[in-house]
């Protein structure tokens, strides 16, 4: 059956040619203005009008919305009315897997399968007993204590000095501003979906949800990266550091110090291994306590940094803040530094997200999700900002030290003490940093493992400890091999797109929450007979539109041709011709907010990638900007005019927060992150790549065959609860 078209199954008419039943395609008389399917086909119950005789007929229809459509026969050039009789959950005559789409072809299937979309998680889902919950015992304070330890590392304490050095100038303050704001959008987003759709899963959950499978895999694949490679990197950062407060390099006992071996030019460092393995130890112990430990070492770092903050202004205060007196003034690179600047230092705000990824221990996660973003957030901006305007103002951006700059600020005037502190926070930040980075890739392995992308090894849970002690194994194992063996440094780029494609992922999951959230639910096969059942009552109590019913709402003549769609309900006036109208208008509004999306990130990218690529031809360059803005434009008033979805106040878990400013915030929001993804660098790119590459081959070998919605059935979501309650008396 095609997809596009409704199919006749039975039919008897009582045409002139011989009286005899006909088997006829709708689809070879005329197509059908409606979407691509989405349910599982129905049988409904039809009356045709033709010519005044009205006739029982039988079809399947991969629809279940009601509409009045306008035909021609071919077969006796009338005029076919057709009304649906409006059975919203009529007998299922066959089960449509993957979604309920039609073609069942190798090509057909693979796309159904990269489209595919989730259920958020319920109790339905939940309840089935496979795996053990995670303990709920985080509240905002831990949730805080995570989101500050994972955003605050040792790269600000170095940062300060390179990006006041090289674009910002005493500005500093305004680009830490400039990307805390930017930041922020992204963070609006999380808080929205966290809270709405509150799993481990994190953007692969939200992407799941909203967009479908085939993103998700690429998400979830990109952030099991980024976790890896920051946390490797992170722990081979931390010996320098630990160095300096024993003395200096080589003054580490012989267990900890880095040691080249002899014929390889490979340098192993024991002490990065060793932490990783403690790391991986406090998270095996249960999150409450891991948590607490970090809340811990992230204290010790923020009083590194209200050292830093408060020494640093009595020492400003008495030399007269030296480095804003200069005659370049507090924009010596302009307007355009200052904004490299904040695209720079965007990056020490990475790490906020791992607040999201902790969303199924959280006691009340509709409210303290949210709460735990946007504070860390802000604590981490309030600081970075203090820090950076007590640094520029000690020392003239130029004369920084781009290694130690704060150190080296305090020793210029004569504190050279203040070192060993700025030591201690660095270390700090560093463990902290360390724990951020490891916490939330079991949890991303545990929700692709549920969702059967991944073996179901990950997805185990311990009944003692509550949280998944396998995947945090075995992510420390390999973290902790990787920081022992590799300098994984050249490879810290490639963290960055993994955050970057994930905040760009939200930003967009949120529009399509929005405007054309998820209207069918996928339910396991072993239901099919419960689905049934559930079809059949209310097949049976919409009732038949007998002749005169129909004849009255209709209220047309066998000799009148014009098509009833084409009727304002003005002149209709009849409350069931005004439902179907506005079934019809609603689709069209939520194929015009698809549509919509989907331009407005290619104007997105078109923009971006042009007006960053400076080796384009100037003709060139500036005809694809203007392409690109002109998409951007259109789709952002295209959207900003259009109602937004009802169904997005029922999505999910209500009573949460609400991101505001939508479509404009979610929209700049990934024109931020397109943009920085497009400036990485081409062997970034290269190198991500080949990591995307080989996980669309594990994709494609295991996880599309093994993924939970393989034979998972699509019904509304409307009925969802009073099936899963049939199947439970039932089973009764």
């Amino acid at each position: 059956m095609s997809s596009s078209f409704l199919s006749l199954y039975f039919l008897e008419t009582k045409h002139k040619r011989k009286g005899k039943r006909r088997f006829v395609s709708l689809s070879k008389i005329c197509p059908l203005p409606f979407s691509s399917p989405k349910f599982p086909p129905n049988l409904i119950r039809t009356y045709i009008r033709e010519c005044g005789q009205v006739d029982l007929l039988y079809f399947s229809v991969n629809s279940l919305d009601s509409r009045i459509f306008t035909l021609q026969s071919t077969y006796n050039k009338t005029i076919l009315y057709f009304f649906l009789s409006f059975s919203y959950m009529g007998l299922l005559t066959d089960s449509v897997k993957d979604g309920g789409n039609g073609s069942r072809g190798l090509c057909g299937g693979c796309v159904r399968g990269l489209v595919r979309r989730k259920q958020v998680d319920s109790v339905h889902a939940r309840s089935d007993g496979k795996h053990h919950q995670l303990a709920k015992d985080l509240t905002i304070p831990y949730l805080i204590a995570i989101g500050v330890g994972s955003t605050i590392g040792a790269g600000v304490y170095i940062l300060v000095g390179t990006v006041a050095r090289e674009h910002s100038g005493p500005a500093l303050t305004l680009s830490f501003l400039i990307a805390g704001i930017a930041s922020a959008f992204s963070a609006f987003c999380y808080a929205e979906l966290a809270s709405r759709c509150p799993s481990a899963g994190s953007a692969y959950h939200y992407s799941y949800i909203c967009v479908g499978e085939g993103v998700a895999w690429l998400i979830g694949w990109a952030l099991i990266l980024e976790y890896t490679i920051g946390g490797s990197a992170v722990a081979r950062g931390i010996s320098p550091n630990l160095a300096l407060l024993f003395g200096g390099e080589g003054s580490l006992p012989f267990f900890l110090a880095r040691h080249q071996i002899h014929g390889i030019d490979v340098v192993v460092d024991p002490c990065a291994a060793i932490l990783v393995f403690i790391v991986t130890g406090l998270l095996c112990v249960g999150i409450k306590e891991s948590t607490v430990a970090q809340a811990i070492v992230t204290s010790a770092n923020v009083c590194a940094m209200l050292f830093v903050i408060i020494a640093g202004s009595y020492v400003g205060f008495k030399t007269g803040w030296v480095g804003y007196e200069l005659p370049t003034g507090y924009f010596p690179f302009g307007a355009d530094g200052m904004l490299a600047g904040a695209a720079t230092v965007f990056f020490a705000f990475i790490g906020f997200d791992s607040v999201a990824s902790t969303a199924e221990e959280v006691k009340n996660p509709q409210r303290d999700l949210p709460w735990g973003i946007g504070a860390a957030l802000s604590i981490c901006c309030a600081l970075y900002m203090l820090v950076s305007a007590v640094i520029v103002g000690l020392v003239p951006y130029y004369a920084m030290d781009p290694d130690t700059p704060i150190s080296s600020a305090f020793a210029s005037n004569g504190m050279q003490w203040a070192s060993y502190v700025i030591a201690v926070g660095a270390v700090t930040a560093l463990c902290s940093t360390l724990m951020g980075s490891i916490l939330p890739q079991p949890r991303i392995l545990m929700a692709m493992a549920r969702d059967g992308l991944l073996p179901s090894f990950f997805s185990d849970v311990n009944k003692r400890t509550q949280v998944p002690v396998k995947g945090t194994i075995v992510t420390g194992i390999v973290a902790a091999v990787l920081s022992f063996f590799m300098d994984v440094s050249q490879l810290a780029g490639m963290v960055s797109v993994g955050t970057l494609l994930a905040f760009t992922m939200v930003a967009i999951s949120v529009l399509i929450l929005r405007y054309v959230p998820p209207d069918e639910v996928p339910l396991p096969p072993s239901l099919q007979g419960t689905i049934d059942s559930v079809s059949l009552q209310y097949s049976r109590s919409s009732g038949l539109i007998n002749r005169k019913t129909l004849d009255d709402h209709v209220g047309a003549s066998k000799d009148s041709v014009q098509p009833l769609l084409g009727k304002k309900i003005a002149q209709v006036g009849y409350p069931i011709i005004k439902q179907v109208q506005d079934i019809f208008n609603e689709e069209n509004r939520r194929k015009v907010a698809g549509w919509t999306i989907m331009f407005t990130c290619l104007g997105i990218f078109l923009l971006t990638y042009a007006a960053s690529d400076l080796d384009l031809p100037r003709f060139l360059r500036f005809s694809v900007c203007g392409v690109g803005g002109a998409l951007l434009l259109c789709g952002l008033i295209v959207l900003t005019s259009i109602d937004q979805d009802d169904g997005r106040h029922s999505f999910g878990h209500t009573g949460g927060f609400t991101c505001p400013f939508v479509p404009l915030l979610p929209i700049a929001c990934i024109l931020i992150n397109v943009y920085l993804l497009i400036n990485l660098g081409t062997s970034t790119w290269v190198r991500v790549s080949v990591w995307l590459l080989i996980g669309a081959l594990v994709y494609a070998f295991y996880g599309r065959k093994n993924s939970s919605l393989r034979h998972a059935v699509y019904v509304p979501a409307a009925h969802v609860d009073e099936i899963y309650r049939s199947s439970t008396d039932s089973l009764a």
